[in-house]
């Protein structure tokens, strides 16, 4: 499998640091999330692949927000921090071993929503279908096409098509295609 990181340290290491800096036991935080000791061990060591459901939920249970993942190189001039996001500047988490790279386009995380940019590479998926708790995301699909499963029916939309996954219902977003896939999301109340 490949090793997906993020600023040269893997979701997977992050994960592994702070549960300890916690002082959490993999079998802890294993129970908190619903998951087995076996698959978080796995995700900590790069080998599975770690979904973005999961990943808020391990997130929530080691007490960050998941933009504490995210992880960005540059700092912004004072004069347009929590105003503008350059391109080079942009915070970046990358999915181990789902193909899903989300680029934060917001510049602060205090306002009512939040903006990311999605990128799917072939076959990339948000993982299992899941539901938004306390808020809803929309979506723009720059270029490809993205699969989607929402009330248990699925659909394909192209460039140029928005949608929207309602409070509490199931859904999941896929690239079904051999080519790259980037949508822009809104999503509210800011969740990263």
């Amino acid at each position: 499998m490949m090793d997906v990181a993020v600023d040269d340290i893997s979701i997977g290491a992050q994960i592994r640091d702070l549960r300890k800096a916690r002082g959490v036991t993999l079998e802890d935080l294993a129970s908190r999330i619903d998951r087995s000791v076996g698959y978080l061990s796995q995700v900590e060591r790069d080998i599975s692949a770690v979904t973005i459901p999961n990943l808020k939920d391990i997130a929530e249970a080691l007490g960050v927000s998941i933009n504490w993942f995210f992880r960005g190189d540059a700092v912004a001039p004072e004069d347009e921090r929590g105003l503008i996001v350059r391109r080079g500047n942009r915070r970046r988490l990358e999915f181990s071993g789902t193909g899903v790279l989300e680029e934060l386009l917001s510049p602060t995380l205090t306002g009512a929503f939040e903006v990311v940019l999605g990128t799917f590479e072939p076959g990339g998926d948000t993982g299992d279908v899941h539901a938004v708790k306390n808020g809803e995301e929309a979506g723009f699909v720059v270029s490809g096409q993205l699969a989607l499963h929402i009330y248990g029916k699925d659909y394909t939309i192209e460039a140029g098509d928005a949608f929207m996954f309602p409070r509490n219902i199931p859904h999941k977003a896929w690239n079904p295609t051999e080519e790259k896939t980037v949508v822009l999301w809104i999503i509210a109340p800011p969740i990263y």
